[in-house]
């Protein structure tokens, strides 16, 4: 005769639709059930009245959710991760903070495959990737593991179909290239970006559509594309700077990208803003302590920090999403690196 819990556990199998051995898998905290297959059968153990004993192996673990950089100390990494942390001592999730892995050495799995099996097999429940570039094969290894996945500002979508969390970066370029173009600037220069990085396009898609609607036309010799960092900014100022008819005015895609600009124009002996205005992107902490401090568009990166933990914990729970895509709104900050041209004679 079966035990009065066995009985319990049965009927709990029954109400979720599986089998009592996916019900034993839920509650030793097993990794090999995907997510809304466990987020039913925890519906039912919670329809059924089940607790399990205090100090038990059958006791719930506290999930635990990898958030994944490229760059670990970079002040946007830092605000980003200062979100995620918040929302996670909120709703009693462990965040570990963790590099994209390097190229794994040969074996039995592929590379995806391993990294994914090192994932589950330390217990996490699911992963954060911060403005790193994702391959299919890693998209589709997290998907034949349970593992759900939320990406924040990234650099590609491998599939459209992968949560995202990011900011209004088309509305962010325009608003920093109206705010250029209303200080009387013409030639306005765009520092961007990795080419293929979706909130670079979109900033420089903004940063086009403000030159069409104000009737400025665009010269694709004022584009420059680098990554997110100073060195970049350093190479983009330098090469902008050194052309026959230079821009008066620069908006950069980061604000780590807008201070390389400002040290290129001061190792020129141009003066920032009265021979070049600068507008930076992000709002990070670099902002203000510039000289002199950034106009910057800000994006909100710790709330994005926040909605991206609970869209993962979403997914996790095997919810279904209203939007696959979150954007926050973004808006511009005037400091003292922007003037207006005619102060120093527009060009």
């Amino acid at each position: 005769m079966p035990s009065r819990t066995g009985a319990r556990l049965a009927a709990v199998a029954e109400a979720a639709g599986v089998s009592l051995p996916t019900v034993s898998k839920v509650l030793n905290g097993r990794s090999d059930v995907a997510a809304r297959t466990r987020a039913r059968v925890e519906q039912a153990l919670r329809e059924a009245g089940y607790v399990p004993r205090s100090g038990s192996r059958n006791a719930p673990a506290t999930r635990i959710v990898d958030v994944v950089f490229d760059d670990l100390v970079s002040p946007y990494a830092l605000e980003v991760l200062r979100g995620v942390t918040a929302a996670g001592s909120e709703l009693g999730t462990d965040v570990v903070v963790s590099r994209m892995p390097e190229a794994a050495p040969g074996g039995p799995l592929s590379p995806e495959d391993q990294w994914t099996h090192r994932l589950k097999g330390n217990g996490r429940a699911g992963l954060i990737v911060v403005t790193s570039e994702l391959s299919l094969a890693q998209v589709e290894s997290f998907e034949r593991a349970g593992l759900p996945l939320v990406v924040i500002d990234p650099i590609n979508l491998p599939r459209t179909e992968v949560a995202s969390v990011g900011a209004t970066n088309w509305s962010g370029g325009i608003a920093a290239a109206e705010h250029l173009l209303s200080l009387g600037h013409r030639r306005v220069a765009f520092a961007g970006g990795p080419v293929g990085a979706s909130c670079s396009q979109a900033r420089l898609h903004g940063y086009r559509a403000a030159l069409d609607n104000a009737g400025v036309a665009f010269d694709p010799e004022l584009v420059r594309h680098g990554d997110f960092g100073h060195p970049a900014g350093l190479e983009i100022g330098n090469r902008l700077l050194a052309m026959e008819n230079p821009p008066t005015a620069v908006f950069a895609a980061s604000d780590a990208t807008a201070l390389g600009v400002l040290e290129a124009a001061r190792r020129r002996g141009l003066r920032v803003p009265q021979d070049l205005s600068v507008v930076g992107f992000d709002d990070t902490m670099l902002a203000g302590l510039a000289t002199p401090p950034l106009t910057v568009i800000r994006q909100p990166l710790h709330d994005m920090g926040r909605v991206a933990l609970r869209t993962l914990l979403k997914l996790i729970s095997g919810q279904t999403l209203d939007s696959h895509h979150v954007e926050l709104a973004t808006h511009l900050v005037v400091r003292e690196s922007t003037a207006p041209a005619a102060d120093r004679g527009a060009r």
